[in-house]
């Protein structure tokens, strides 16, 4: 099979994907005079991954003040137990580190302060392509953090950055091009990219520079099974970017010796209605109802803290469930809080009933096993306190399992509501090591030449997500790598 091969002469740097991650890499080192080849294996007017999707939250006080939490909150998610002489020997300066410290799988403490310090220096980046920003509603009523958003959301950077990289002299892009592999120089150095474009015809782009920024693996199965396990079958993209994101960028990256670096066993996961087409089409009003599964029973504190900051842990716990489902169930209660419609995105309206044997029925729910659900924790709710759906108000339901830490109320006033709940993925952990120059690193803790990797393709996540701050790292990591391939072709 012949591949077509497109000249190095024309090509500085390649970059991969053109979410938020990518543009920035490659619009950055444009403007400092790199010539930039960009492939997307989406369409055009479907381009732009996960970030064309997103309200693109950013964890900021202000546009010149990242949120006071933000380092903590990045600092206590890099890792699982890393071993403690490790951590003592990262003291010191990063060339002085010793390889195993430098490839290890937890996020580099010096990218964790670059995100910190170059997020306010993005985000006025960002702003002198148009961009506004300001504190915009979100779909929690009452937050743990502080928030900020670009108006018109991610949507809004793609196409001011897009419109960029469209009109520049030094940059072409490659639309329904799908990049399967690195190609490396003798010496080991980045040379080029392996890609398939339109009818399964090879190409071969050449550059001394490759910037990964092509997304996760949450449209990917196979992946999804490999590290996530088989209830991943009940997941899905949150948007419809998220099926364009398969994880070449880090399967290509591992295949020539990268280090992994975030939690390939998870993603970060929203709690959404499986009837809706729209994206992040969210319901995050269960903590004042009940969670049941459809065996008819609860299977977790539904409010253990604030809804911001516990709905991952709430929404894999659904996918755990019979079928990866629950339903979250309410009486006409519910709207004793104002603007609750506020936490539901999903246009389907939700199964409504004047009893809750009907409303099982239409459910698909174990009638009887519902009803004594429902009897249980109604007999477990306080008489006494006072409701208060903004803070944790310690209404809490006596003996029972699991119990309810707040906001427990009986549910016995008609009609009954519900909807129905799934675990969405909006992008997964796992991606490659990279240090604060965005390069990426490889087993034995050095850089590889030319190379480097960018929002979900590199992993920084464990766990839990830290709210408000995909699309900033996404930013900042762009940045850091379109400015350093950039540099190194001067």
């Amino acid at each position: 099979m012949t591949t077509e091969t497109v000249a190095s002469v024309s090509s500085n740097l390649i970059v991969v994907g053109t979410g938020i991650a990518g543009l920035s890499a490659a619009v950055t080192a444009a403007q400092a005079g790199a010539r930039v080849t960009i492939l997307e294996r989406a369409t055009e007017a479907e381009s732009g991954g996960n970030s064309r999707y997103t309200e693109s939250f950013w964890r900021m006080r202000s546009e010149s003040e990242i949120a006071p939490d933000l380092e903590e909150r990045l600092a206590a998610n890099a890792g699982g137990h890393p071993d403690p002489g490790l951590v003592r020997e990262m003291v010191r300066d990063y060339e002085d580190w010793p390889g195993l410290a430098r490839s290890s799988n937890f996020t580099d403490p010096n990218l964790i302060a670059a995100i910190a310090r170059d997020a306010p220096v993005a985000l006025n980046w960002l702003t002198s392509f148009g961009i506004k920003f300001d504190t915009l509603p979100i779909y929690f009523l009452s937050q743990s953090t502080n928030r900020i958003a670009p108006i018109g959301g991610g949507l809004a950077l793609i196409e001011a950055l897009g419109a960029f990289a469209e009109t520049s002299p030094l940059i072409s892009i490659h639309y329904e091009t799908t990049a399967h592999s690195l190609v490396l120089d003798d010496a080991g150095h980045v040379a080029g990219i392996n890609a398939v474009g339109r009818h399964n015809r090879p190409v071969q782009f050449d550059a001394p520079n490759v910037v990964l920024a092509s997304g996760g693996f949450q449209g990917n199965p196979e992946m999804l099974s490999h590290y996530i396990g088989p209830q991943s079958v009940y997941t899905r993209p949150v948007a419809r970017g998220g099926h364009y994101n398969r994880g070449e960028g880090i399967k290509m990256a591992l295949d020539v010796g990268a280090a992994p670096c975030g939690d390939f066993g998870s993603f970060h996961a929203q709690p959404v209605d499986p009837r809706s087409a729209e994206a992040e089409a969210v319901v995050l009003n269960y903590a004042w109802g009940i969670l049941v599964n459809e065996t008819g029973h609860r299977f977790l504190d539904e409010a253990a803290g604030m809804t911001d900051a516990t709905y991952e842990v709430v929404t894999r716990d659904i996918m755990r469930q019979p079928h990866g489902m629950a339903w979250a169930v309410f009486d006409a209660k519910l709207d004793d809080v104002t603007n609750w419609s506020t936490t539901v995105r999903s246009r389907e309206a939700p199964l409504q009933a004047d009893s809750l044997t009907e409303l099982a029925k239409l459910a698909g729910l174990p009638a009887d096993a519902f009803a004594s659900t429902v009897s249980q924790f109604n007999d477990a709710c306080p008489s006494e306190g006072t409701f208060d759906p903004l803070v944790l108000d310690g209404l809490a339901t006596g003996p029972i399992s699991p119990s309810k830490s707040n906001w427990a109320r009986a549910l016995d006033r008609p009609p009954f509501r519900a909807w129905p709940i799934i675990a969405a993925n909006c992008f997964t952990f796992g991606g490659l090591k990279i240090n604060d120059h965005a390069q990426v690193i490889n087993t034995a803790g050095d850089a590889i030449p030319g190379l480097y990797a960018a929002g979900e393709t590199a992993g920084i996540y464990y766990r839990v997500y830290p709210g408000a701050t995909s699309v900033m790292r996404g930013a900042v990591t762009g940045r850091l790598a379109g400015q350093h391939a950039a540099r190194a072709n001067q």
